[in-house]
């Protein structure tokens, strides 16, 4: 009885962890094979598991824009010179910051806190980026928001949790700085923490439009996500805007098409901006998983 008991429940386990993965696979996968649909299936929700009558016409009418490109180039350079900044101001801080007994740290602690909750607000914020010189400068979408203070927390968890008081002790012992000890002790057990954080940063790099589109008017400077955005709304308003006019019925069927193309043009937008970082994630994985549990398990 006790192992029917525990086979049914493994089975019940099984169905739901199967569910589960399929719900969170399966939008994933709908986007795939939507964005090789043609518009009209896709349009009227005949896709389910199937691409129905396969077409790249939504890449083609996508990569046709050279914004497409110069939008990538835009977003590769900031995410990597943006992560990389913020890791510099990052890791060495929540190192700082995990040595208790520095002079000061409580005033520190209490000053990173109030600004993670409160900020000046976007008026002021807009007349520092412009004194400063960086409202239409592509160098605002890299120093701006250069650390995250809830990075910096779990960063400095594992510093002060994960890596044995002794190890810097003995780098004293043998006459060694602070530098020594953040540069040939810390730095180097940190990866796993450091992955986490490069992931986090780089995602919001990646994925950044707001400021992009707040604080730089020249499109040349636009990074993928807001070209994204704008190639989509301009074909999905073409019709409602002309519409207005009287119009030929050819040049209406015209426009009607193109509105309907922008619906499958979603899914194709959606996979290219995603691509990059789905291909990166299983090479920084075992990081990943290993830097959050030990930032939360021990924090």
């Amino acid at each position: 009885m006790k192992g029917r008991k525990i086979k049914l429940f493994d089975m019940v386990n099984i169905t739901l962890l199967l569910l589960l993965t399929f719900v969170c696979i399966y939008p994933l996968y709908y986007t795939v094979i939507a964005s090789f649909s043609d518009y009209i299936p896709v349009a009227t929700g005949k896709i389910s598991f199937w691409p129905v009558d396969f077409t790249t016409l939504a890449y083609e009418a996508v990569f046709e824009n050279q914004e497409i490109w110069l939008g990538y180039r835009n977003t590769i350079i900031y995410t990597v010179c943006g992560t990389l900044f913020n890791l510099f101001l990052t890791i060495p801080t929540a190192y700082v910051m995990s040595k208790k007994r520095m002079f000061g740290h409580t005033l520190f602690t209490w000053f990173f806190l109030i600004t993670m909750y409160f900020s000046g607000g976007m008026v002021p914020t807009y007349l520092l980026y412009k004194n400063l010189n960086l409202i239409n400068n592509p160098m605002i979408m890299i120093v701006t928001g250069g650390l995250s203070v809830y990075n910096m927390i779990v960063a400095r968890t594992y510093f002060s949790s994960s890596i044995p008081e002794s190890l810097f002790e003995s780098v004293k012992i043998d006459g060694g700085s602070e530098f020594d000890q953040f540069f040939r002790i810390a730095l180097p057990l940190a990866k796993p923490v450091v992955a986490v954080i490069t992931l986090y940063y780089a995602v919001g790099h990646w994925n950044s439009y707001f400021n992009a589109m707040m604080y730089l008017s020249n499109k040349k400077y636009h990074p993928l996500a807001l070209v994204l955005r704008r190639i989509l709304i301009l074909n999905e308003s073409v019709v409602s805007d002309d519409l207005l006019a009287n119009m030929d019925v050819r040049i209406l069927e015209d426009l009607t098409q193109k509105a309907n193309m922008a619906v499958v043009m979603k899914y194709a937008l959606v996979l290219i901006s995603s691509l990059p970082l789905l291909v990166a994630y299983p090479f920084v994985q075992k990081y990943f998983v290993k830097g959050v549990m030990i930032g939360s398990v021990k924090g």
